[in-house]
């Protein structure tokens, strides 16, 4: 069923488990930010990121994706280290970072409780994953931190994700001007049971790079 492209709602409602959630985690932590979560970066930029969802204590409280949590650290490091970031930490949305030739967005825009959106959920945020494939300019590549994030990008696009594996650093040709690249996702168990090394990482980062600057 072909998915149709639909701009961020920043007051989005459409998943009551999510929303129900939201209104409890607003009510205990008021300063928190507790709404979907929009993309972070480059609005014409040819790498986009995509992520699983809002952590509870980073995104979630911050409104900035892959801020506040264990799992931006590696990811901003190496952002900067590869001339994508101006800085090599992402505090708050008002510390001054900004990031060149790159975006971040999430599967899922909003906090899922336990950190595990259902497939039901991910169906139904894919329109806006959609609109931000959608207005990619012509040779661009995206980077899919983790499985449920590579079966997002490709079900937005109308793909089978049973013809193009998940597979660390995994390169997939979706048409003359896109690319899938796969990563594990940088979160703090992969990244503490070195699942993800920084070097692995970088090694993506490093490949992103002749990627985009080849085309």
């Amino acid at each position: 069923m072909t998915v149709a492209a639909k701009p961020f709602n920043p007051a989005c409602r459409a998943c009551p488990r999510l929303a129900d959630f939201l209104d409890q985690v607003r009510a205990a932590h008021p300063d928190y930010h507790a709404a979907p979560v929009p993309d972070f970066g480059d609005p014409v930029a040819r790498l986009l990121i995509v992520g699983l969802a809002p952590g509870m204590h980073g995104a979630n409280r911050t409104g900035r994706p892959f801020t506040g949590d264990h799992a931006g650290i590696l990811l901003y490091q190496t952002l900067h280290e590869f001339g994508f970031a101006t800085d090599p930490e992402s505090l708050s949305r008002d510390d001054g970072l900004e990031l060149k030739q790159a975006r971040i967005t999430n599967a899922v825009r909003c906090l899922p409780p336990q950190n595990k959106p259902t497939p039901a959920e991910v169906r139904t945020c894919s329109p806006y994953l959609r609109d931000d494939l959608a207005s990619l300019p012509p040779r661009s590549v995206v980077l899919a931190l983790g499985r449920i994030a590579h079966e997002a990008v490709l079900r937005a696009l109308d793909q089978r994700p049973a013809a193009y594996p998940f597979a660390h650093a995994a390169e997939h040709v979706l048409g003359p001007d896109l690319m899938l690249v796969d990563s594990y996702h940088c979160s703090r168990y992969n990244t503490q049971t070195r699942r993800l090394t920084p070097t692995m990482f970088q090694d993506v980062f490093r490949r992103l790079r002749v990627l985009l600057e080849a085309a």
